[in-house]
């Protein structure tokens, strides 16, 4: 038996007046998942706790079947696993991203322009955090690079900061009131004050902005954590998993797990991504002894925290025609009984520009258990079958009762 979990993270939405008074599930063009969902079980689940922050770190470890009540400790420890950092059980981490900031003078009176800097390239951000890692490091603080502009800042003997705002939060909004105010939090702001003003006239920014792109000009910290205890997913499940993703957070938490890291040419976290690349990954890793592959794409996410509809309907055509598609006809190919679950970790509504709590929409299909379901995927039609799994991490335990 095989089992494949295809996570479209952020794919949900809410309804918009500007498409329709529909969600971008709604209006997309994805025949074959809503083929799928006439012969599948579909419902809602809460992926995010009650009292949790609707994170992609709280999410996702939701979806795999780990209480995120139990096992986590913050989303920059996950994201430090990927990177390869070996972090003490002194240590605390944060995420620094590389974001671009405006050009006032004091750092208060600034406004978040972009918490990507533009997708800058993880070529251009490994140079700029060598930079500032020569600069900034020293016994107490030390900068590591990750993917674009997600990197990592471990604090040796460190304390949980606790007032730290996710960058994507205040995108277009003044930073004042989103500052950290405790004491460990003022010495990352007086980095990440440093940070601009070693950052502002790099030549690699320089070049960015003549070439009409968004310089990184900042580090921006937050999602503090402590070193994680995950159980193996072949302990907790009885199964040889793997994961597919090109963000470190995601890896980072296949790691914890010790389970198979997958690495596909092209990844992007985008929705350049290989998306083909990537399904072949899933199937060949099948092929090659795996029971389960937790296959994940980012973009509709990055495309919801841009405000990108255009995109995010975008992505999630190309997850049906390049991912679903394929992967569904392969296992059918392969003469193996299978089992596929789809759905987001959370939501990025396009009109809020970021993450919220709201329960998910989930799609169930195995070959072998064939139910009347609904005429298509999307977050009404999983609501009006009246299914609801309050407690989402056991929502894979519906996949796996598929045998």
């Amino acid at each position: 038996m095989k089992y494949v979990v295809i996570l479209g993270d952020g794919m949900a939405d809410y309804r918009q007046q500007f498409l329709d008074n529909k969600t971008p599930l709604m209006v997309a063009n994805k025949p074959y998942i809503d083929g799928l969902a006439k012969n599948s079980e579909l419902g809602l689940a809460r992926t995010v706790p009650c009292g949790m922050k609707p994170g992609s770190d709280v999410a996702n470890l939701s979806v795999l079947g780990y209480d995120p009540h139990d096992c986590y400790t913050g989303r920059s420890p996950l994201e430090a696993a990927s990177i390869g950092i070996d972090l003490k059980d002194t240590d605390v981490t944060a995420r620094a991203n590389l974001v671009t900031v405006s050009n006032e003078c004091e750092y208060q009176d600034k406004t978040m322009i972009d918490y990507s800097a533009g997708e800058i390239s993880t070529e251009e951000a490994r140079v700029l955090i060598k930079f500032l890692a020569e600069k900034l490091n020293d016994q107490k603080y030390s900068l590591y690079a990750g993917i674009s502009y997600r990197h990592c800042l471990v604090i040796d003997n460190g304390s949980l900061i606790g007032d730290l705002t996710p960058p994507h939060d205040i995108t277009g909004k003044p930073v004042k009131d989103h500052l950290p105010k405790s004491e460990e939090g003022k010495k990352l702001l007086s980095l990440m004050e440093k940070s601009y003003e070693l950052l502002k006239d790099h030549p690699i920014n320089l070049k960015r902005i003549k070439e009409g792109k968004n310089p990184a000009n900042s580090l921006w910290f937050w999602g503090d954590g402590t070193k994680p205890n995950l159980q193996s997913f072949k302990d907790k499940f009885g199964l040889d998993g793997g994961i597919i993703s090109a963000v470190d957070l995601l890896k980072g938490i296949g790691k914890l797990a010790k389970m198979r890291v997958i690495e596909v040419e092209g990844a992007t976290g985008n929705y350049d991504t290989n998306f083909s690349g990537k399904a072949r990954a899933c199937l060949d890793n099948l092929k090659d002894g795996l029971d389960f592959v937790y296959l994940h794409m980012e973009a509709p996410d990055e495309c919801g925290h841009h405000g990108d509809t255009k995109n995010k309907i975008f992505s999630i055509e190309q997850i049906d025609k390049l991912v679903v598609e394929p992967v569904v006809e392969g296992l059918k190919q392969s003469g193996e009984d299978f089992a596929v679950l789809i759905c987001p970790d959370h939501p990025t509504p396009l009109s809020i520009m970021t993450h919220c709590s709201d329960p998910v929409p989930y799609l169930i299909y195995s070959n072998k258990k064939q139910v009347v379901g609904e005429n298509s995927y999307d977050e009404e039609s999983a609501k009006n079958t009246g299914v609801f799994v309050e407690e989402g991490y056991k929502l894979i335990n519906k996949l796996f009762e598929i045998k």
